[in-house]
């Protein structure tokens, strides 16, 4: 038995839904996909700056070890546990990224999907898709094979 050589339903367009709304949700999915690599990227900032306090704080201990009290001294008022952002650690400034933008655009995205093409995801990328394969030629199908068709 072959797999239809068409997208499943969740990736076809609505009827009578235009080209430009498919390219703007498309354009729009591009965004949230950037600000998921920036909410990535803020959340790696978040770790390597927590791992380099405790490695700070481990320096300190083997500085005072070493009979370099001072040095320790210095190290624990001076960084150890410092703010990174006046008031904050990062923890405070992801959560405020996730509440004060990530949320808000992962809601807008959502509610423009829900309101243009009854909440479809990727519907850009499937119409490139079918663009852009070789219909009809292995490795290129338009979907994976439905488990009864193995």
């Amino acid at each position: 038995m072959t797999t239809p050589d068409a997208p499943d339903q969740a990736h076809r367009r609505p009827a009578n839904v235009s080209d430009e709304t498919v390219e703007a949700l498309g354009r729009l999915s591009e965004a949230l996909e950037v600000v998921e690599h920036a909410r990535g990227l803020l959340y790696g900032f978040h770790r390597l700056t927590g791992k380099a306090d405790l490695a700070l704080g481990e320096a300190a201990e083997l500085m005072r070890a070493a009979g370099h009290g001072a040095i320790a001294d210095g190290l624990e008022q001076t960084l150890i546990g410092r703010n990174v952002i006046d008031g904050r650690w990062t923890f405070q400034i992801v959560e405020d990224y996730d509440t004060n933008y990530y949320a808000v655009f992962v809601d807008a995205e959502r509610e423009a999907r829900q309101t243009l093409v009854e909440g479809k995801k990727h519907l850009y990328e499937a119409e490139m898709k079918e663009d852009r394969r070789s219909h009809g030629l292995p490795h290129h199908e338009a979907r994976p094979p439905h488990p009864r068709d193995t």
